[in-house]
């Protein structure tokens, strides 16, 4: 998450808005939301990681990363399911989505 915070001011500038959800339990998902700079949800369970098509890791009891870009009627445009920490989605690589999808409005 600290890529999306570190380029906010470049995310807001292309309209996007950045929010973010955790398994984490409501205090410690607020120490983390202070650092950012964008609303973060707590308490994902099972169910929610379920319904989402994310993976719920048993072992340790939380969701791995899902991530989605959704356009402002509510499609999604783009979504990346991580089970570690490699191949999540940056920060600038939404903003050249968002760029690109916009450009093919125009067409």
């Amino acid at each position: 998450m600290g890529g999306f915070s570190e380029l906010l001011d470049d995310l807001k500038a292309n309209n996007i808005t950045v929010v973010a959800a955790s398994s984490d339990p409501q205090d410690k998902a607020a120490e983390m939301a202070g650092n950012v700079g964008f609303p973060v949800g707590y308490g994902v369970d099972k169910d929610t990681a379920d319904s989402l098509g994310g993976f719920w890791e048993p072992r340790r009891n939380f969701a791995q990363p899902s991530e989605f870009l959704v356009t402002p009627s509510g499609k999604i445009a783009q979504v990346s399911y991580s089970d570690g920490p490699l191949a999540r989605t940056e920060a600038g690589d939404v903003i050249k989505v968002v760029t690109f999808l916009e450009s093919q409005k125009k067409k």
